[in-house]
């Protein structure tokens, strides 16, 4: 069983304004697929805070796996990508690109998302959509190839052939 932090990243969501039906949408799919979910955060759009919260999950916390929701768009105040690409010891586009190539087929706006996929350490991280409906779409996309990716970075598998 592999250990999970979810940490949606709202203005809104962090004062209490909107209800976090991402992250819900989220912890929902980690369960049922048999994540142990360690850590479940909502915190406002603030690069410095975003870094400082992956640092901790990966390295204090030691999860496997963290998934962002939110603020990979265009406004100001989106700065998960950001955040996350400066944090990574290692980047991992595979990952977003192939949901954003997923996405493609349901919208054209998923042109528009800046999510990235990187390493920290022994840590995976995944910026996630914003919206319950694309969190949805995406993360059930992925979600049985990360067994394997999260096995080969932990040392207990070696082969990605078929």
């Amino acid at each position: 069983m592999f250990k999970a932090a979810i940490l949606t990243i709202s203005d809104k969501g962090s004062k209490g304004e909107r209800e976090d039906l991402s992250g819900k949408v989220i912890k929902e799919i980690l369960l049922e697929n048999k994540y142990q979910v360690a850590i479940y955060e909502i915190i406002p759009d603030e690069q410095s805070t975003i870094e400082n919260k992956l640092i901790e999950f990966a390295d204090k916390y030691q999860v496997d796996l963290i998934l962002t929701t939110g603020g990979t768009g265009f406004s100001k105040r989106d700065v998960t990508p950001e955040a996350t690409i400066k944090v990574a010891t290692k980047l991992v586009p595979g990952i977003s690109e192939a949901i954003r190539q997923f996405s493609l087929q349901i919208t054209k706006r998923a042109m528009l998302s800046r999510a990235a996929s990187v390493i920290r350490n022994n840590t995976l991280i995944i910026n996630l959509p914003g919206s319950p409906k694309a969190v949805r779409e995406s993360l059930e996309y992925i979600i049985t190839e990360l067994d394997h990716g999260l096995n080969i970075l932990k040392g207990k598998d070696s082969e990605c052939a078929r």
